[in-house]
């Protein structure tokens, strides 16, 4: 739920970038079937906008063919569109000269490609694989969604949601292996980055239940890209972005941890400040953030295990206006038994901007003195971090 981090993979997935080595050209061509669109268009995206840019246009002809043509120093990304047309028909990649792509639409709605074929280029292939098998998941996980949204009205048992819910959980499972096999056999560094994106930025929707890629694995796999396709230009500059983006991360290590001044349930103003002399972990969250409460068992476990030794935690839930009894009845099912602080303020918490959060779940740990030790703390790395400074 990193927003700024995800909106980063996104951008890394649609790049466009130069190097040094010779220009070499590109063609897509094929036939269009079921469509009445005049013209249609070879768009790059590049990654300092990521706004579609037109890099070549044809006119398809009364049988449905077309052609179009560019030049490109390394591995891109292209979409191709029709014209007016809201979706794009496909996402090819330049790893060949010559791309065959023929598309057909569905004849009640023109808008939406009822299938398409790519002949020629192996990593437009994966790219197709990828995306299907992908889609086909998760249309599995809106259904779950539309099912247990019925069921709900009818007031069905709940072990029926339960099994719902763990149908997604399984699903979203799965297309997280889907997306690390697809990787694992990619050797096009702008097919890893659109995959890796795909995945990342369909992970920050929060009601589909998928685990997005912790900022270490993201930082692997593109430092192994890095490594493995030393003269892509693309590659290089996401790794100096992403260096950038933990660095920034590491900002507030070392400093003296800003002031939080929020009221508890009953409306008590607590200040961190006042946990001077022990270790207090500041654990930002939400009711309404999953990752959040799949987390929560975790930090509950860090708490029982420490809480003896000079060890406590200030929860500061970004729950919404009016929102409260969510706030407190996630409070209750997820054992938070340390203290609790809101404004339900959602993203306009003056907290937000104190520690610079750009995503849920969130923490610091601050040390007796008030200077902050380390942050982000997740999964094993907490109860690791908290073993090494209290043992």
């Amino acid at each position: 739920m990193k927003k700024a981090f995800f909106l980063l993979l996104v951008m890394a997935a649609l790049i466009s970038c130069k190097n040094k080595s010779s220009v070499k050209k590109f063609e897509v061509k094929g036939t269009i079937i079921n469509n009445t669109a005049k013209l249609i268009y070879l768009e790059e995206i590049p990654m300092a906008t990521m706004q579609a840019v037109v890099i070549d246009s044809a006119v398809i002809g009364k049988d449905g063919k077309y052609a179009l043509k560019t030049v490109a120093s390394e591995a891109r990304v292209y979409n191709l569109r029709l014209d007016q047309s809201v979706y794009p028909v496909a996402a090819v990649i330049n790893d060949v000269s010559s791309i065959t792509l023929d598309a057909t639409f569905n004849k009640e709605n023109n808008q939406f490609v009822e299938k398409y074929e790519v002949k020629g280029s192996a990593s437009s292939q994966q790219l197709k694989d990828f995306m299907v098998g992908f889609n086909t998941k998760l249309q599995a996980i809106f259904f779950n969604a539309r099912q247990a949204d019925s069921l709900n009205r009818i007031q069905a048992p709940d072990s029926v949601f339960r099994k719902l819910e763990l149908n997604t959980a399984i699903v979203a499972g799965e297309l997280r292996t889907l997306t690390s096999e697809a990787l694992k056999k990619s050797n096009n560094p702008a097919l890893s980055m659109l995959m890796l994106g795909y995945y990342q930025s369909t992970a920050n929707n929060q009601g589909l239940g998928l685990q997005p890629f912790a900022n270490d694995e993201v930082s692997k796999l593109v430092n192994d890209l890095a490594s493995k396709h030393p003269t892509h230009q693309g590659v290089a500059s996401i790794k100096s972005m992403l260096e950038a983006q933990a660095n920034k991360m590491k900002g507030l290590v070392g400093q003296t941890a800003p002031e939080i001044s929020l009221p508890d349930p009953n409306g008590k103003e607590i200040k961190l400040s006042s946990f001077r002399g022990k270790y207090v972990l500041v654990d930002f969250w939400a009711s309404w953030c999953k990752p959040c409460r799949e987390e929560n068992p975790t930090v509950v476990k860090a708490f029982n295990k420490y809480k003896d030794k000079n060890f406590t935690i200030l929860g500061v839930s970004l729950d919404r206006p009016g929102q409260k009894d969510e706030w407190m009845k996630a409070v209750m099912k997820d054992n938070l038994t340390w203290t609790q602080v809101s404004d339900l303020m959602f993203w306009s918490s003056p907290v937000v901007q104190l520690y610079s959060i750009e995503g849920i779940p969130y923490n610091v740990l601050v040390d007796p003195g008030g200077k902050i030790i380390a942050e982000s703390l997740r999964g094993p790395a907490l109860e690791a971090k908290l073993g090494e400074v209290l043992n």
